[in-house]
């Protein structure tokens, strides 16, 4: 029985032809009625009469083909209606089949080797189709479909280092597709028509939906982590450190983009420092006292930490920093316990691993790195207690299993503390709570109650599940955070939590250096924290003395001291603040670092990407679970700029203190997420507010209102208000929320997102805010440059479109030069993008209506020599359109003054190419000489022109804003030259030609008028011009005139500075002598469309940059200013 699809599909058939069927009992196979030809494509080819079956695919058993079957139904059979006839059908699945097969086939062989020859067919095909330079490295390709309209092209996704390009050559016609990762504005996965899943790449102008790949979650993922660091290496290096393996961008490899990826979750999952680099992953089981049965997860090794995660998300965690580690044995291999590994640690407890794969090199390989750690950081054991750890909460020795717990900091730094304590005794050595204790409306015996039950439930859980950094992080550790950590707790907990303590242990001495070091300095980070001191909760009166102040100063300018590239932000205040109170100061210190570089990344720094990437991934997630209030309120983005302070402050701002303590609880130990499930609670608890809100001013005020009036009961303090307490002044009482009640409820609706699913939303979300921020600074400098310039808007668009690719292509294939330096974010909009001479030559060829043949490039080094005013080697956008805007739209007189400052200092240079033999030149050769002859009557007519034209400038002289440098001889040789050169396939070449003779034997004649005038002492400058005028011939009406004055050596090096000197001319009588011919001024005057150049330059600025590269064997040009 044979279904009857689109395109004659045929699958399961029961035999055809035996011998085949003996193999393969079940096939899919595509009939082509009346085909002759054979054509096998996956096993062959089958007849059946007078028709051809293609075998699409096979399989031993029926759940095998339906499998095949299943993958053709959702990616195959929904595209074949597109197509008009079998034919067009037949070869569009043959071709999909075989590209599949080729890429199931390399895929295995690139398991096997590191450079499969599939591979290396494929490079080589990608730097033929795409021509790309050497440094433009393939990473991987894939077989798929680019959907144009409704038809899919089967063909190639090639995806590099800097680009996404796709080939296709199908049904007769070529596709080439190239797309620069930085101009990728959006990537997702998406559905259409006739697809249920598709990867959408969206650029500026275009949408492109790629589908039909073999494993579609694998290309997505590599295409993610390729425009994820691609975008942060050029657009956002401000921040982004590369990991190691991808600091060479034409290095990186398939391999490197996974590890990276998966890194990345590691450091997201366990929030540890970003420089820590994942070892190996490994399957394996750990026992689990508590519940006492093995849990089944996933081991973790990295530098310095080993890590656990069970399969069940939030079943059990465990972080083993290596630095508490003792010893890591490997247990006798019984049938109960296959490959065991016990792990012990300082605080009398091992962990026993179980059903470790490759067990003795994972131990060889940790025991390595653990005394790599042990030797960099020396142990000391004391048995001594901390003064603060009087709590029987850490002294408790109680058993667990058959392993005690010891205390809760980490003792190697309790000697180091002391000493430190003795060489910085400004350091203050307590919480501020402790000092400034509030009394609450509450009684004594109440409120020290509640805090005895929860100390009580925490002391058992500490028995059961560990008390050190160590401990078992389960769902019940996570229901007790959610409850509120008692004060006395809650500074050692968000140590534990953070793994700020390791920091703290590690780093003995540090931070009292760094006080020594930062104290006393001024400049701009310590006037800003200086401002917001006591702006920092003004209300608690720990900071309402120089005790609190003093303490805040000293970590706001440690931290901006060790960390210059964030220094110092607004917020960070507010959240030191409250740290403060609840750690001693050296412990704050270290959990502002876990806060600022792990667990709130790229938050405070000069444009807060991290925030704002949390806000975009925050209106994702409202859309998603509250799909009402999202309809309701059509710009999200209001509600985002509300809800960016709960992000930069963890809602310390906006909430009182009391209250948003607990807020930080969960973060501490749950992370971003817990923000995250906590806003989508308070807009759910706030919906129909906000529904019915008319303005953003209302819907502030909903939200200010109800988060003012969120209480902690539980809190033995009094009330502190919020910052927004003047909202709260309310003529009726205003129901009061319980912030625990609101925590709980966060946690059962919204606390299903898991750390991988906020990680793809972030780098899915990074892409969007960087190229908002791309479209910011471009929409900011064509506001600024608009006003200046004649050129239209659409066309200024394009040009800085240019502009910045010519910048970044430079950056994909070319070793950066310390002149020209990568987009540096932190500058002014209109100086985030600056070219160096190389990039603007590019350019200058491509867009400049001055096209001199073989001289442009000379013209464009001295354009840019020009525009570079402060001497940086660099120019920016501004100059570079105002000089174009010259070219295009300038009066007549603009455009010479622009070609006459070209052919003087500073943009012609004594080193300057192409100037040291100026008389080799066809313009001033004997081969084509200047002379044209004239009549008596026009020589006489000819002199008095010249005549008035002198004594008129010399009235006019006094009258210019700015009088330039006169022109040397050899300067005016020069301009000649590219006016000569500017003529050349003009339509009107030979009248230009005859025009600009004529004008230079003019301007010569005026230069030696000049030269004599000024070496006659007894007669006037004007007087000696006239008179040289009226004593000029007809026949010595020529640039070779026989005469001492006029005459010019035929060897260049045997001009003297004297003479030289001498012979000069004025802008004023080069502008006056081309106006004496009409034939110039219509050339000068016509007018220029930069629209077709612009077209031209969209397509070929690739393939010029690519043609220009190749030819760069020369040494790099230098610059010489004069």
């Amino acid at each position: 029985m044979r279904p009857d699809v689109p395109g004659r599909l045929v699958g399961a058939l029961d035999a055809v032809l035996d011998s085949n069927a003996r193999v393969a009992p079940f096939r899919i196979l595509l009939q082509v009625p009346g085909s002759q030809v054979y054509s096998p494509i996956a096993c062959g080819e089958l007849l059946s009469g007078s028709d051809v079956y293609w075998a699409i695919a096979t399989g031993a058993t029926l759940e095998e083909i339906n499998q095949h079957w299943d993958w053709l139904e959702q990616n195959l059979l929904h595209t074949l209606s597109v197509f008009d006839n079998k034919d067009d059908i037949a070869s569009f699945v043959k071709g999909k089949v075989k590209a599949l097969i080729a890429e199931e086939t390399s895929s295995r062989l690139a398991e096997q080797e590191e450079e499969p020859e599939k591979f290396r067919e494929a490079l080589v095909k990608f730097e033929a189709r795409f021509n790309f330079p050497e440094a433009e490295k393939l990473v991987t390709y894939y077989s798929c479909c680019c959907w144009k309209g409704r038809v899919p092209r089967q063909g190639w996704l090639y995806l590099s280092i800097n680009h996404l390009c796709f080939y296709s050559f199908f049904l007769g016609k070529e596709l080439k597709l190239i797309v620069p990762w930085v101009d990728i504005q959006k990537l997702e996965r998406t559905s259409n028509v006739f697809l249920t899943d598709t990867i959408r790449i969206t650029t500026q102008n275009k949408e492109r939906d790629f589908s039909m790949f073999l494993n579609l979650d694998e290309v997505f993922k590599i295409m993610e982590q390729l425009a994820d660091v691609t975008l942060r290496r050029l657009l956002d290096n401000e921040v982004f450190d590369l990991d190691p393996d991808l600091q060479e961008p034409s290095q990186i490899t398939k391999r490197d983009l996974e590890a990276r990826a998966q890194n990345e979750f590691f450091r997201a999952f366990f929030r540890l420092p970003r420089q820590e680099k994942l070892h190996s992953v490994v399957d394996c089981s750990l026992w689990t006292p508590f519940s006492r049965c093995h849990t089944v997860g996933r081991m973790f090794t990295s530098d310095r930490y080993i890590c656990f995660a069970s399969k069940e998300d939030g079943c059990c965690n465990v972080i083993l920093p290596l630095r508490e580690v003792v010893s890591i044995e490997k247990m006798e291999d019984t049938s109960l316990l296959p490959n065991p590994v016990i792990v012990s640690i300082r605080s009398k407890m091992a962990f026993q691993f179980i059903e470790l794969k490759d067990r003795d090199s994972l131990v060889g390989s940790l025991l390595v790195r653990l005394q790599r750690v042990h030797a960099n950081h020396p142990v000391h054991y004391d048995t001594s207690q901390d003064e603060d750890m009087t709590s029987p909460v850490f002294h408790s020795t109680s058993m667990c299993g058959d392993h005690k717990f010891g205390d809760l900091e980490m003792v190697s730094s309790q000697n180091s503390e002391e000493s430190e304590k003795e060489k910085s005794p400004r350091l203050h050595p307590e919480a501020l709570i402790s000092v400034f204790q509030q009394s609450g409306s509450q009684s004594p015996d109440l409120r020290m109650s509640r805090e005895q039950i929860k100390i009580s439930l925490w002391n058992d859980h500490f028995v059961e599940y560990g008390r050190t950094v160590c401990m078992f992080r389960t769902e019940k550790i996570r229901k007790l955070v959610a409850m509120g950590i008692p004060e006395s707790l809650r500074g050692k907990l968000w140590l534990l939590f953070s793994d700020a303590v390791t920091d703290l242990a590690s780093h003995p001495g540090y931070y009292g250096n760094l006080v020594e070091e930062s104290m006393g300095k001024c400049c701009l980070v310590t006037e800003e924290i200086e401002r917001d001191l006591h702006r920092s909760l003004p209300e608690h009166p720990a900071f309402q003395n120089e005790t609190g102040i003093a303490a805040l100063r000293r970590v706001l300018t440690a931290y901006a001291h060790r960390n210059p590239k964030i220094g110092y932000c607004q917020s960070m205040n507010i959240l030191t603040s409250v740290l403060l109170l609840y750690a001693k100061e050296e412990e704050a210190f270290w959990l502002l670092v876990a806060v600022c570089e792990r667990m709130l990344p790229d938050y405070f720094n000069h444009r807060v990407i991290g925030a704002q990437v949390d806000q975009s991934v925050f209106e994702e997630l409202i859309k998603e679970h509250l799909p009402e209030l999202a309809e309701h309120m059509n710009d999200l983005s209001a509600l985002a700029s509300i809800s960016l302070s709960w992000f930069l402050t963890l809602f310390l701002s906006i909430m009182p203190l009391e209250s948003a303590v607990s807020v930080v609880d969960c973060f501490f130990y749950d992370g971003i997420k817990a923000i995250f499930q906590l806003g989508l609670a308070v807009l759910e608890a706030n919906a129909e507010g906000l529904c019915s809100s008319k303005d953003d001013g209302q819907a502030l005020m909903v939200l200010s209102r109800f988060l003012d009036h969120i209480k902690n009961e539980d809190s033995p303090g009094p009330s502190v208000g919020s910052h927004h307490a003047f909202f709260s002044d309310d003529q009726e009482p205003y129901p009061v929320t319980d912030i625990a009640d609101l925590i709980r409820d966060s946690y059962e609706k919204f606390g299903d997102q898991s750390v991988e699913q906020i990680e793809h939303l972030r780098c899915k979300h990074r892409i969007r805010v960087l190229q908002g921020h791309e479209d910011t600074t471009k929409q900011n400098v064509l506001r600024v440059v608009t006003p200046e310039v004649s050129i239209l808007p659409e066309d200024l668009e394009e040009l800085y479109d240019l502009f910045k690719r010519e910048h970044m292509m430079s950056c994909y294939w070319e070793q950066p030069r310390p002149v020209a330096p990568r987009h540096d974010p932190s500058r002014p909009y209109a100086e985030q993008y600056r070219i160096d001479v190389r990039q603007f030559t590019h350019l200058f060829q491509l867009v400049s209506p001055w096209t001199c043949g073989a001289h442009t490039e000379i013209l464009a080094e001295r354009t840019f020599r020009l525009l570079d005013d402060n001497m940086d080697h660099l120019i920016e956008f501004k100059a570079f359109v105002s000089c174009l805007d010259v070219m295009y739209n300038g009066e007549m007189n603009e455009k010479i003054k622009l070609l006459y400052r070209l052919h003087i200092p500073p943009a012609l240079t004594e080193n300057d190419r192409d100037s040291q033999s100026p008389l080799k030149n066809p313009l001033l050769s004997t081969s084509r000489p200047l002379v044209f002859g004239k009549s008596n009557g026009d020589a006489i007519d000819y002199q008095k022109q010249l005549k008035q034209m002198i004594k008129d400038l010399a009235k006019e002289k006094d009258k210019t804003e700015k009088e330039l440098p006169k022109m040397s001889q050899r300067e005016f040789i020069q301009f000649c030259k590219t006016l000569y050169s500017m003529f050349h396939e003009d339509p009107e070449e030979n009248e230009l030609y005859q025009a600009i003779a004529t004008v230079t034997t003019l301007l010569l004649q005026i230069g030696e008028v000049g030269q004599r005038s000024s070496s006659s002492g007894s007669c006037s400058q004007e007087g000696g011009e006239e008179l040289r005028a009226s004593a000029l011939s007809p026949d010595q009406d020529s640039v070779f005139a026989d005469n001492n004055a006029g005459k010019i050596p035929q060897d260049s090096r045997t001009f003297t500075e004297e003479v030289e000197g001498d012979w000069t001319v004025s802008l004023e009588h080069i502008l006056a002598s081309l106006l004496t011919e009409q034939s110039l001024v219509n050339f000068f005057e016509k007018p220029l469309d930069i629209k077709s150049k612009l077209e031209n330059a969209k397509i070929n600025q690739y393939s010029l940059k690519t043609f220009e590269m190749s030819r760069q064997s020369q040494p790099e040009l230098k610059l010489n200013n004069v």
